[in-house]
């Protein structure tokens, strides 16, 4: 089951944001970092892309560039918002090619996963 919105929460213990519709990003393709127990993968960290990351996460054999129009997936580019599993993002981290996060639009459960110390040393969205 599907968690609206109005019951998700972000991990700075507010109502879940957005996290972007173009492309359209999110396990259930909602535009925000929703979860379920189907998300086995824990799409919860809401980044922007770089190509960095892009390049780092290919090598790690999950090449998020290429399109794949049979599963509805346009490819990224740098720039792009994008739901991230969150221990893709933590492995990432360590090996200091995180992409960027949005934190209002960062699931809860990502801490599962990330501190959240480093992902507001990456944030966009502090003021």
């Amino acid at each position: 089951m599907v968690s609206s919105k109005a019951e998700a929460v972000n991990v700075l213990g507010e109502i879940l944001e957005s996290c972007g519709s173009d492309p359209k990003t999110g396990f259930y393709r909602d535009g925000c970092c929703n979860t379920g127990p189907d998300d086995l993968g824990l799409h919860v960290v809401c980044v922007v892309v770089t190509d960095r990351f892009l390049a780092f996460s290919s090598a790690q054999g999950n090449d998020l560039s290429t399109p794949r129009p049979e599963f509805g997936f346009p490819g990224l580019k740098e720039g792009d918002s994008w739901c991230l599993c969150a221990a893709r993002w933590q492995e990432a981290n360590e090996a200091d090619s995180a992409p960027k996060v949005k934190l209002r639009s960062t699931h809860l459960k990502a801490l599962k996963h990330c501190a959240l110390d480093d992902l507001k040393r990456h944030a966009i969205d502090l003021s």
